[in-house]
């Protein structure tokens, strides 16, 4: 009776599961945004813990140890309902009457102008990358 382990099947197993659960890959992305957090506060950077996540996700991407299916669907599903992050923004700007007149139509245009900006450069970015062959769409 032959009682070694399967470790490659179970590995494969496990990768299988990682990739189809939502909760699991949800919680691995709170958990990076969590070392992000632990991160800026042992460190005392004057960052937002999100960001220093992110980056700490890219550089996990980059290098190889962890693949985009490992989180695609956590991801997918948290830009599906972002709607619902926003809500508790927009009723918080009900709060403040003073953004309704003059100062709310200078915040917008400043808003704006800056996501056109972002826009913008990462067109002008994604058109660079594409005419040099290093990105394929």
């Amino acid at each position: 009776m032959d009682l070694a382990l399967d470790w490659h099947g179970t590995t494969v197993a496990l990768r299988r599961r990682w990739r189809r659960s939502r909760v699991a890959q949800l919680g691995a992305i709170g958990a990076v945004w969590a070392a992000g957090e632990l991160i800026v506060r042992s460190t005392g950077l004057p960052l937002p813990g999100g960001l220093v996540g992110m980056a700490l996700l890219l550089l996990l991407l980059a290098t190889g140890a962890v693949r985009v299916a490992s989180w695609r669907r956590g991801a997918s599903w948290l830009i599906a309902e972002m709607l619902l992050f926003f809500v508790p923004a927009v009723l918080a700007v009900l709060d403040h009457p003073e953004l309704f007149g003059w100062l709310g139509l200078k915040l917008l245009v400043v808003i704006a102008g800056g996501t056109l900006a972002v826009m913008a450069a990462t067109a002008l970015a994604v058109e660079c990358m594409l005419r040099r062959g290093v990105a394929q769409p």
